[in-house]
């Protein structure tokens, strides 16, 4: 499934380790999500922020309510389209094409993948056919957009350059700049554009629909926030790491391999068995977590109001909402700017309550590569009393 949907599993998610993997990690890290360029994006981030502010205060003026996991979605999609592709992405309907391609992506890739679990019988003709024939007409809808996106930036770029040399770049003037250097094939450009496309979208949509869910259902927590020195924003990051926490994005990482032969506790794991962690599990477990099944942010703090513990890049192997070791998450910067900067401003700016007749939001959550909230977070804004 991941061959076809990333050209041959050429992306850095899904290709295996090696010389193409390490050179991939070194493009992205480097040159596509380093702190550097993810700062150089804060402007687009602040544009959209004030656009979706824009359009809650009007429902507020109103009293009308906001389908606020639609917005959040509309935001993020917004935000990494912008990064990836420039302005110009949104024409044409394009952003509503990719929030397909994006969904449909997602469930293919996390759901029941015959040639995962029955290698042999997927070779079969018939078998494949049936079974990577969806896999194959998502591939063909992406490589249609890209080579469009593609196209019209390879076209642009020398007139842009001449008349701003000082222009804002997007991933894709990056790639084309340094694919001679780097050998890379349009197939490897595309690879790496539908892993920042489908890892940067979700991902941060889910933990701000679910962060502003908890926080109305645990109204104490989001009196701390809005009462809060902005400056220092200790609390909200808080709220940010339990909900990354109590609702990982990604609950199964991305598959490892063990590259020799092992023991652990008198099992034998031979060399190239493929090894998923189950990090949903991990952030549950109340062997490592008080009350684990409550959204307490206090938990990330020494002192409620003084400073982080926990440490999420990593380095603490109960708590790993973005992975660790070489295939950690490189767009973990690029995300946390975008979920901390529009949080802050929805809690800040508003207040908000469930709609008349409204008890109780629910919670549960879908199935797929990455698991966000079935229902759509319906909510009554007003302005905060400080914004009147």
């Amino acid at each position: 499934m991941t061959d076809i949907l990333y050209y041959g599993s050429t992306d850095m998610g899904f290709s295996p380790y090696g010389d193409y993997w390490r050179q991939i990690r070194k493009i992205t890290a480097t040159h596509l999500l380093s702190s550097k360029k993810v700062g150089s994006y804060r402007l687009a981030r602040e544009n959209e922020v004030q656009d979706a502010m824009a359009r809650i205060r009007t429902a507020a003026a109103r009293s009308t309510a906001v389908d606020l996991s639609k917005l959040l979605s509309s935001f993020t999609t917004d935000i990494v389209c912008h990064a990836v592709s420039g302005k110009s992405f949104r024409g044409g309907g394009r952003n509503e094409l990719f929030r397909e391609l994006v969904e449909t992506s997602s469930k293919l890739i996390g759901g029941f993948n015959l040639e995962d679990y029955f290698p042999k019988l997927a070779r079969l003709d018939v078998v494949r056919r049936m079974v990577c024939a969806r896999a194959e007409r998502i591939n063909k809808k992406w490589d249609d957009l890209l080579d469009e996106i593609i196209d019209d930036h390879a076209k642009n770029t020398m007139l842009d350059h001449e008349i701003n040399q000082d222009r804002e770049t997007d991933f894709i003037d990056v790639l084309l700049s340094i694919q001679q250097e780097y050998n890379l094939t349009r197939e490897n450009v595309k690879a790496v554009l539908v892993d920042m496309f489908i890892g940067g979208t979700d991902t941060s949509f889910i933990v701000l629909d679910c962060a502003m869910a908890e926080l109305i259902q645990n109204p104490e927590g989001k009196e701390m926030v809005t009462e809060e020195d902005l400056s220092g924003m200790i609390y909200l990051k808080g709220v940010i790491k339990e909900t990354l926490r109590l609702h990982s994005p990604v609950p199964l990482f991305l598959p490892h391999l063990s590259t020799a032969d092992c023991d652990i506790e008198g099992y034998t794991i031979p060399s190239g068995t493929r090894v998923i962690i189950n990090g949903w599990a991990l952030s549950r477990d109340p062997a490592y977590w008080e009350s684990a099944e409550e959204f307490m942010p206090e938990r990330f703090m020494e002192n409620v109001g003084s400073t982080m513990i926990h440490d999420f890049k990593g380095s603490n192997f109960h708590y790993l909402p973005f992975g660790t070791g070489r295939r950690v998450c490189p767009g973990m910067n690029f995300g946390m700017a975008t979920v901390e900067i529009m949080l802050a401003n929805l809690v800040f700016h508003f207040n908000w309550d469930l709609p008349a007749g409204t008890v109780k939001i629910n919670m549960t959550e879908s199935f797929g590569v990455t698991m966000g909230r079935k229902e759509n977070l319906i909510l009554v804004p007003a302005l905060a009393q400080k914004q009147v």
